[in-house]
């Protein structure tokens, strides 16, 4: 009987290592794999991320290599057109559920799908029922899913249907549906349909910020994306009042009031994820403006190394929350994500042996395991007055959200020089300017300089999108201009990213952000110039020579890495 010989090139690499499929696509040298397999040892990451982390592959080439290993084709979802009538062979919820889209029909039995696990034939059965076809599985990026997901949700549908509909606003409407999973409630009313898409689709695309802004003619809708607001889009005005009327509800706020500012929470679960919202009102000459701040419970479980420190500088700021007193402090504009920063240094701290106590206006994460207080003005709970009744409760680490006074600024120094590990924010520009503030605040410096132990400045800034970056050489006089460092200046070699704008980024040229960090070591030196009252400029000479990297060359330093870019830099920066 003669043997037929399947000479496939693909075939031949199903169910080989990640790794030697990389090698024989020609994305990966031997030498690089061995080298790779090397540092797995003692990295116990695996081939791929290795791979990735050193600049060897994109994370195209790997799911390109997955989809070979695993026998199936790579979907690119950003480029790929998809067949409206495959799309509605299966449910949102379905799609969400087995992280699954329908793209288009191979034949009149077949349906192709994109999955981000292919190999799971527990779903492509179920897919097979749900859909009555055969179904092929492509791989897709699970992120990619859920993003294409999240815009092919008609937002335009539940809005077309609340024009066609005669809206009451009515509280009995209004309150139409019970708290739970916003996207199970299908048959709620036109306007709680909408609201609760146009929350969905925040959560879903990563939006920090949500505004309805009450205009001469309409509603519009704002999204904040990285720190960038985009205009998503605009509601009739007579939908206004019932829109508003039941975010005011959800966030428990008194619907009858507007002429006041409210302020209140939503719990909700969107896809299965927890999310908190913060939600403000603010009567305007058109109506109340509701401005929503999301905080996706999963991110503060970020640890320090994923928010952009560089290993130098997690080095330097370790040096200081590892010691069992002093003051750390936090500094930054609104929005530098100097809470976050926090939160992540308090998951390391978090330990059954410490007792952590916080006092926070407003508290934005729950956090296991610690002891949150959130102040009240009008009951007269102050930072002061909380800070002061939580060093009666035997506190190891205490954090207070924000040293806005003196009385705050001095029981904080005081705390820090009794054996408390203390950390607080501060609003300066830059890490030498926290140390004149408190003594403008009425600290003595001999207590600032003994208590703080070190000081971090901290900005977010966008990351370039790793699809569509663009390439350039600049010139050694721009990079001498801008006060780049000598070795980058006269490296011949230097290449440098900019943004383009893709699908996957919505033509912004970004995607995501993370910190860049200036980070102060409160030495002896230091310790001497602030006793003298010294300027925050001599300060900060000093500190650099110690060994301090500026918030800029921080920043360049990204930029050199093809993180971000120099305009981004710029932007951020004064």
């Amino acid at each position: 009987m003669q043997q037929i010989r399947n000479d496939n090139p693909q075939k031949r690499l199903v169910g080989k290592p990640t790794g030697e499929v990389l090698v024989d696509m020609g994305l990966l040298t031997q030498e690089q794999l061995d080298q790779a397999a090397a540092e797995q040892q003692h990295s116990h990451l695996r081939i791929g991320e290795i791979a990735m982390s050193k600049g060897w592959v994109t994370k195209g080439d790997m799911m390109q290599a997955l989809a070979r290993r695993l026998g199936c084709k790579y979907l690119d979802l950003a480029g790929t057109r998809i067949d409206p009538v495959a799309l509605e062979l299966i449910s949102e919820r379905d799609a969400r559920r087995y992280a699954a889209i329908p793209v288009s029909f191979v034949d009149e039995h077949t349906v192709l799908v994109a999955m981000a696990d292919p190999s799971n034939i527990v779903a492509v059965d179920d897919l097979r029922i749900l859909t009555g076809f055969d179904i092929e599985p492509g791989l897709a990026g699970n992120d990619e899913i859920i993003e294409m997901l999240s815009k092919l949700r008609s937002v335009g549908g539940q809005l077309s249907e609340g024009l066609d509909t005669k809206v009451s606003t009515s509280d009995e409407e209004v309150i139409a549906d019970e708290m739970g999973d916003i996207r199970e409630q299908v048959e709620a009313a036109p306007v709680v349909k909408l609201v609760n898409g146009v929350l969905a689709r925040a959560a879903d695309e990563g939006a920090s910020d949500i505004h309805f802004e009450p205009q001469a003619r309409d509603l519009l809708i704002r999204f904040r994306h990285d720190g960038v607001l985009h205009e998503i889009m605009t509601i009739p005005k007579r939908l206004q009042a019932g829109v508003i009327s039941r975010l005011k509800i959800m966030a428990d706020l008194d619907i009858a009031e507007r002429r006041i500012p409210q302020d209140g929470r939503i719990g909700l679960t969107v896809g299965g994820r927890p999310i908190d919202m913060r939600v403000a009102s603010l009567p305007t000459v058109y109506g109340e403006k509701v401005v929503i701040r999301l905080l996706d419970r999963s991110n503060v479980m970020l640890r320090l190394e994923e928010l952009g420190f560089s290993e130098a500088a997690y080095n330097r700021y370790k040096r200081s929350f590892t010691k069992p007193y002093g003051a750390i402090l936090v500094t930054g504009p609104t929005g530098s994500g100097k809470s976050t920063t926090l939160y992540a240094t308090l998951n390391i701290l978090n330990t059954p042996d410490k007792n952590i106590i916080t006092v926070e206006d407003p508290v934005e994460y729950r956090l296991a395991g610690i002891n949150q207080v959130q102040i009240n003005p009008k009951a007269g709970l102050t930072f002061a007055s909380g800070l002061r009744s939580i060093l009666r409760c035997d506190p190891d680490i205490v954090m207070v959200g924000e040293v806005r006074d003196k009385d705050t600024a001095q029981i904080a120094v005081e705390s820090a020089l009794t054996g408390h590990l203390v950390l607080s924010t501060l609003h300066t520009n830059d890490a030498p300017g926290a140390l004149t503030r408190l003594t403008e605040m009425g600290v003595e410096p001999f207590l600032t300089a003994s208590a703080v132990d070190c000081v971090i400045a901290q900005r977010l800034v966008r990351k370039l999108c790793q699809s569509c970056r663009e390439s350039y050489t600049p010139s050694r006089d721009i990079l001498r201009q801008l006060g780049f460092n000598k070795d980058a200046i006269e490296n011949h070699d230097v290449t440098l990213y900019r943004p383009a704008g893709c699908p996957r980024c919505n033509n912004t040229g970004y995607k995501g952000r993370m910190g860049i960090y200036e980070i102060m070591l409160v030495t002896e030196a230091i310790e001497r110039l602030i006793v003298e009252r010294k300027s925050a400029d001599e300060i900060g000479r000093v500190a650099r020579a110690e060994g301090m990297v500026s918030l800029r060359q921080d920043g360049y330093e990204r930029v050199l890495q093809g993180l971000t870019s120099i305009e981004e830099i710029s932007r951020v920066i004064v």
